[in-house]
């Protein structure tokens, strides 16, 4: 892929130092964002279960919606306002799954919802609702 061909998501992710130390990478449906984060031992919090720390989760959670919100509006900036992430399960040391669906894009806030699954997507991990404050330029 050319650098001219990069999506506004992909751009996104590659703009956070967090999300390249996570591994996070996406995969496009048209406009539907899929986020991934492939296991790696440096994510485990807890290393009896071992499952996938806590922030690390919600971490992902976060990213993918900001990556679906630069996919639906390019040229413009989120940042995140607050995040509530619900853990539903605990999560696995095995590679993750996340989509966010953006429930509303106003002019100055955006409001998403974002679900996170390991190998069956009807049992989520954890879900996200975020709020996030508009702007022009770069995030």
């Amino acid at each position: 892929m050319s650098e001219a061909a990069i999506s506004p998501a992909s751009a996104r992710l590659a703009a956070s130092p967090y999300a390249r130390f996570l591994g996070l990478r996406i995969e496009l449906a048209g406009e539907t964002v899929t986020g991934v984060l492939p296991f790696a031992p440096h994510l485990i919090g807890n290393v009896v279960l071992p499952a996938l720390h806590g922030g690390v989760v919600g971490a992902f959670l976060e990213l993918t919606a900001l990556a679906q919100l630069a996919q639906l509006a390019p040229g413009v900036s989120a940042r995140t306002v607050d995040v509530t992430v619900d853990y539903l399960r605990s999560s696995r040391a095995v590679d993750s799954f996340a989509r966010a669906e953006v429930l509303r894009l106003g002019r100055r806030v955006a409001n998403v919802r974002a679900v996170a699954w390991q190998g069956d997507e009807r049992r989520p991990v954890a879900t996200l609702r975020g709020h996030f404050l508009l702007g022009r330029g770069t995030p």
